[in-house]
């Protein structure tokens, strides 16, 4: 299993270096569009930022997922600090799950599906664990009800881990 999961990270990780998916133009494009309730935006530069796990979730999506850390969240990640220091920012990338032509157990990126990020700042998001969160569909924000539950699932499963699912892949 730990090979597979291998050879699927090396395979996305590979795909991602030779592609270009939709979300990430409309980064620059749409990075102004903020989240509601939140008013969380896609921040510049995060396809830049390192590599923090594969964000495998068991639902009917069919997607690949990978969570990407800014170097506030990556430090801390890496020193297992908790809770996040403000200006921690931590983004997941989904795209549908496409079979690779080329080697047949293996997927690849196939349209990009949402961007999510989570910011940390204390003070603005003290009513949701510090934590403001915002999901982008096409680099435009997911609607009302789908930000209404972000808080809500990460308090009810992780409220131990500041909030955050992501650990720091081996």
């Amino acid at each position: 299993m730990k090979r597979i999961w291998t050879g699927l990270i090396a395979t996305l990780l590979l795909s991602l270096a030779s592609t270009t998916p939709s979300f990430a133009a409309s980064n620059d494009t749409h990075a102004e569009a903020a989240s509601p309730i939140y008013g969380v935006t896609i921040p510049h530069g995060y396809r830049k930022w390192q590599f923090v796990a594969p964000a495998e979730e068991a639902d009917p999506l069919n997607e690949l997922r990978i969570v990407l850390g800014n170097p506030a969240a990556m430090k801390a990640l890496e020193k297992n600090t908790l809770p996040f220091p403000d200006g921690s920012i931590l983004v997941k990338l989904a795209w549908k799950r496409v079979p690779s032509a080329e080697f047949a157990p293996a997927s690849v990126p196939g349209a990009a599906t949402t961007v999510q990020v989570m910011v940390k700042n204390s003070k603005r998001y003290r009513d949701s664990g510090g934590w403001g969160f915002g999901r982008f569909i096409n680099g435009q924000p997911a609607d009302l009800a789908q930000h209404q539950t972000c808080f809500a699932c990460h308090q009810a499963r992780v409220k131990n881990h500041d909030f955050v699912f992501t650990r720091l892949a081996p």
